[in-house]
């Protein structure tokens, strides 16, 4: 295509050099996509905002976030149109390396003018967020996200409630998953996971067999990554017993709970000891 664009005969269009930018940007050949740049400007062609957002979304991949900037700042100086396939990449870059409230003020400057960036964009947000425990900057994405008329999915939702629990907010975590309940949505066995988790990580027993039973007379299960983490408490506390008995004298209704969350090859058939039971 680069030959091509060079024969007399071809009467080439900024379109063409786009489309090799972008093959180049692509396969994350940055130096031979600015060679072509190069060679379109010294042309004569007027480059526009798509070949721009190209260059931007290939700076981006490739973690060149000063250059990626710069490409930017360029389309705004130019007076050109931004869209959210410029505004996108970008957010990813600031994502990539780390610089969240970078990443933020540009959804709300893509807010300000009614131009909303795509469900990825949201989620990479989301989780960088939730991998450190923002709880609060989590908060904020989740509340853009349903502003941009987005609706919530249960992996989103998974992520605001691991935000709270690696921030230590099982209370908030709990919250998050029973708005997610209330909305009609049932809970994944990665959010009845995590919840256990952030029980576990604040000692809370009494909360976490307050879930599994609420879980339980919903007719519930609980899957294998939760059971997991159950199992993996008690072994933590040195206890390996059956805990249905515990389960029972816990249930103010006497609710009959059956152990289904624990797997069938773990053999912990053998009785709680009490004493344990009431430290929690």
């Amino acid at each position: 295509m680069e030959l091509a664009l060079v024969q007399e005969s071809f009467e080439a269009n900024v379109r063409d050099y786009t489309k090799i930018i972008d093959g180049y940007g692509k396969k994350n050949r940055l130096h031979d996509a600015e060679s072509v740049f190069q060679t379109m400007k010294n042309r004569g062609f007027t480059y526009d905002q798509v070949i721009l957002t190209a260059m931007i979304q290939m700076y981006s991949k490739a973690g060149c976030l000063r250059q990626a900037e710069a490409t930017f700042e360029e389309i705004k100086l130019l007076g050109l149109p931004l869209d959210k396939r410029a505004y996108g990449p970008m957010i990813m870059g600031y994502v990539r390396a780390g610089m969240l409230s970078h990443g933020e003020c540009l959804l709300r400057e893509m807010e300000a003018q009614e131009i909303y960036a795509g469900r990825e964009v949201y989620k990479a947000l989301s989780r960088a967020y939730s991998t450190i425990g923002d709880r609060k900057g989590a908060q904020r994405v989740f509340d853009a996200i349903k502003f941009a008329g987005i609706a919530p999915d249960i992996k989103l939702c998974a992520l605001l409630i691991n935000a709270y629990a690696v921030a230590g907010q099982s209370d908030g975590a709990r919250s998050v998953f029973e708005n997610l309940r209330n909305a009609g949505i049932e809970p994944s066995d990665k959010c009845v996971a995590l919840m256990l988790a952030a029980y576990e990580k604040e000692n809370k027993f009494k909360k976490a067999l307050d879930l599994l039973i609420d879980l339980e007379k919903e007719g519930i299960m609980v899957g294998k990554e939760a059971s997991e983490i159950l199992v993996g408490w008690f072994r933590r506390l040195g206890v390996v017993g059956e805990v249905e008995l515990v389960l029972r004298e816990y249930s103010a209704e006497e609710v009959k709970c059956e152990i289904h969350f624990i797997p069938s090859e773990v053999h912990l058939w053998k009785t709680l000891p009490w004493e344990i039971g009431q430290n929690f």
